[in-house]
């Protein structure tokens, strides 16, 4: 299983909106040049989780992007299946859709896929936004210590 880019860079946006969330809202531009992707693209980004009820868009002149809930009530796994869909190495075993297969009664291989999503399932869903905040600040700080 490999991540689009469109959930990397949502993934990143979201720890961008996060890491400024007192702040107000974030336009979405600041979080483009910050993150280094292109303004168009972050907007698509930004529909779907908007979509999916993590973030909500604010009007106005001082406008931009929040999160609906605290950093630390959303999961990188609510994050990556509103971008990428559900999560799974291979269709018979998608969180949501299964796809019907003539060989699921005597395949030897479901299992494993099966244990493969799960696993996968459940280290995105074990991390909350608050985590890589925390993880960034640290990162920043020790940057910073670094380069004294």
């Amino acid at each position: 299983m490999k991540l689009s880019t469109k959930g990397r860079y949502g993934l990143r946006a979201m720890i961008n909106l996060a890491l400024h969330k007192d702040e107000g809202p974030t336009a979405v531009y600041l979080v483009a040049e910050e993150e280094g992707i292109s303004d168009r693209y972050l907007e698509q980004i930004m529909t779907s989780l908007k979509r999916a009820g993590l973030i909500k868009s604010v009007r106005g002149p001082q406008g931009g992007y929040v999160l609906t809930r605290d950093p630390g009530e959303i999961t990188v796994g609510q994050i990556i299946r509103a971008l990428e869909g559900p999560i799974a190495p291979v269709d018979c075993v998608s969180e949501e859709y299964p796809e019907e297969c003539d060989r699921a009664d005597h395949c030897v291989t479901r299992l494993l896929w099966a244990k493969v999503r799960d696993s996968i399932a459940g280290v995105l869903d074990s991390y909350s936004l608050q985590d890589l905040v925390e993880e960034a600040k640290q990162t920043d700080s020790n940057c910073s210590q670094s380069a004294e």
